[in-house]
């Protein structure tokens, strides 16, 4: 039933998006870049224990409607069931083939074969090296349909427990592939878009390169202190807790 609702969700959109990309596309290798745009002053007027002095200075500083139109780039890359997430070099960094530009050090890589993720992260004042099984967040696909990027894309979300958000995915069968931005994956098909706690931040697919073998998927130095995924996010629970005891924003210091 769930694969004839695809279908026909599909064919709907065709007609009203017109033109599709083609399912016969070589879906072995691929990147996508993706942009991402946080909102910081609408963040902060969500957090309750934030004070009004905290509050107004943020405003001060962002602005009511602030909107961060170049964004941050990162990029996907995949090949032989394998993928990594990372900052999107510069072109020097790219000419170098140095993947070290930016401060905190950030890839998320997974095997899909032997279904193991690594992910190296630098945050709250250590590098991280955080090797387990690919944890999938647990989905709920909605009956809802959108184009994005150019591709019929359907609606999913789940719960972030530890930081207690809602994440909306945008995800298209159109490739076939369970892949994602961050942490996110497991769907059927790859998600072009995330939306956090309602546009607080906003993940979308900004460029797809499919057939187009990697340059990023060698063998990076994944070197930081070793432990599980559970454990990490004990760590980012007692950040959050002691942030909210001293009314300050956690987000400063964490990924949101």
């Amino acid at each position: 039933m769930l694969t004839k609702f695809y279908f026909l969700c599909s064919m709907c959109l065709i007609c009203i998006f017109g033109s599709t990309p083609s399912y016969s596309q070589d879906h072995s290798s691929g990147e996508i870049i993706y942009k991402t745009k946080m909102r910081w002053a609408k963040v902060v007027q969500t957090l309750p224990y934030l004070s009004k002095e905290e509050k107004d200075r943020v405003l001060m500083t962002w602005g009511k409607d602030e909107d961060d139109e170049q964004g941050t780039k990162y990029i996907l890359q995949w090949e032989n069931k394998k993928t990594i997430y990372t900052f999107k070099p510069t072109i020097a960094a790219e000419e170098e083939h140095n993947y070290s530009w930016r401060k905190n050090m950030y890839y998320l890589t997974r095997d899909y074969t032997t279904n193991i993720s690594q992910d190296l992260k630098e945050t709250l004042g250590k590098t991280y090296l955080i090797e387990d099984h690919n944890i999938k967040p647990k989905w709920k696909i909605l009956n809802e349909i959108k184009e994005v990027s150019g591709y019929i894309c359907m609606k999913a979300e789940t719960i972030d427990t530890v930081k207690d958000q809602k994440i909306i995915a945008w995800f298209t069968d159109q490739i076939p592939l369970s892949y994602g931005p961050a942490e996110y994956n497991g769907l059927p098909g790859v998600i072009l878009e995330i939306n956090k706690n309602d546009g607080n931040l906003v993940i979308v697919a900004d460029e797809i390169h499919l057939g187009k073998k990697t340059t990023t998927l060698k063998q990076v130095k994944m070197k930081g202190k070793k432990i599980k995924q559970a454990q990490f996010n004990e760590l980012i629970s007692k950040h959050i807790v002691e942030s909210i005891k001293s009314q300050r924003n956690p987000y400063w210091s964490i990924d949101y």
